[in-house]
């Protein structure tokens, strides 16, 4: 059994754990959940989780951005945080540093059945690679390579590749968007930031005006989950159609990541939208464009999608990884 230090840093929060690994089983000790823009560097966040606690020797944290030769620098916040730095300030014996998408990746061996909502059971005995894509601030993307014998979790910037429209109203949505953007990428459409783009585009298509309430909650909060909400409630039309182009975009690039990796082994939906849209998933539109590439039909249809609920895989996954890590 090993104690770990694991964390799940993210655009807009970052969530550590002490945590107990004993096999693919994690056990939490401790969990604290910071605002990641209240602090000027992850390692003033880090100093104030660990106060008054005994640190223990492995440490590893999954980061939205690239992991580069042990460094991160964080793609939606100011900071940049190396393994080696962390090793030396905290004493840690092993310090990993994961993408984010590839900390989900580590995580499913903790997953139980209850943990996971199917879309698509695929054909039986299902087995192979794996796919993870997950919408948040931003668009995470990783894959699970299957050597026959087990998996290989690995981590991409999927979510940075081009956005391709399919239809005359998301041409006029690159458009839209490419007034705003030099690059206009996935991430800028499936994302809590992408959400909140796309009903100012949503607004002007339909040429409607923002309701005075609806502007308050936004404003007041997230916007992108006020706008979720409206839409689940059915106040507010333009919300409505913003949330149904963005479940179908969700799954149109859901299944390009699904080719890209041939997920024979199956699709897993991540990150801290999908569990608060699980009524619109379960609809048809994301399955629909999941499967929607024509001749490739065939080959999705036969891939299991799930989505995950338990919002702490990506703290079971660092832990997982680095304590496999300590005991080799």
């Amino acid at each position: 059994m090993s104690r770990v230090i694991t964390g799940d840093i993210g655009g807009t929060k970052t969530r550590l754990a002490i945590v107990e690994v004993d096999g693919s089983r994690v056990h939490i000790e401790r969990e604290a959940e910071f605002g990641s823009r209240g602090f000027a560097t992850f390692e003033a966040l880090l100093t104030d989780f660990l106060k008054e606690v005994a640190v223990p020797e492995l440490a590893a944290f999954g980061i939205a951005g690239p992991v580069l030769g042990g460094a991160v620098r964080t793609t939606n916040l100011p900071w940049y945080i190396e393994a080696a730095a962390l090793h030396q300030r905290f004493g840690f014996k092993h310090c990993h540093l994961l993408n984010d998408l590839e900390a989900v990746a580590y995580g499913l061996p903790a997953l139980g059945t209850a943990d996971l909502l199917t879309l698509q059971q695929g054909a039986p005995g299902a087995a192979g690679n794996i796919a993870v894509i997950a919408a948040g601030t931003g668009l995470g993307e990783a894959g699970l390579f299957w050597d026959g014998e087990r998996h290989h979790p690995y981590a991409t910037e999927g979510g940075h590749c081009s956005f391709s429209p399919q239809s005359e109203l998301e041409v006029e949505l690159l458009r839209y968007l490419q007034r705003r953007y030099a690059h206009v990428s996935w991430e800028r459409i499936v994302s809590g930031m992408g959400l909140v783009d796309m009903h100012d585009f949503m607004r002007i298509h339909l040429k409607s005006s923002l309701p005075q309430w609806l502007a308050d909650e936004m404003h007041a909060g997230d916007p992108a989950a006020a706008i979720s909400r409206a839409a689940a409630a059915g106040s507010d039309q333009v919300c409505i159609e913003t949330m149904d182009c963005f479940v179908r975009l969700y799954g149109a690039e859901a299944g390009n990541l699904a080719l890209k990796v041939m997920s024979r082994g199956g699709l897993y939906v991540g990150g801290g939208i999908a569990p608060k849209i699980l009524p619109l998933l379960q609809q048809d539109a994301f399955l629909q464009a999941f499967l929607n590439k024509g001749r490739m039909r065939h080959v999705l249809e036969a891939m299991p999608v799930h989505v995950i609920l338990d919002g702490r895989t990506a703290l079971y996954g660092p832990a997982l990884c680095v304590a496999q890590a300590g005991n080799i």
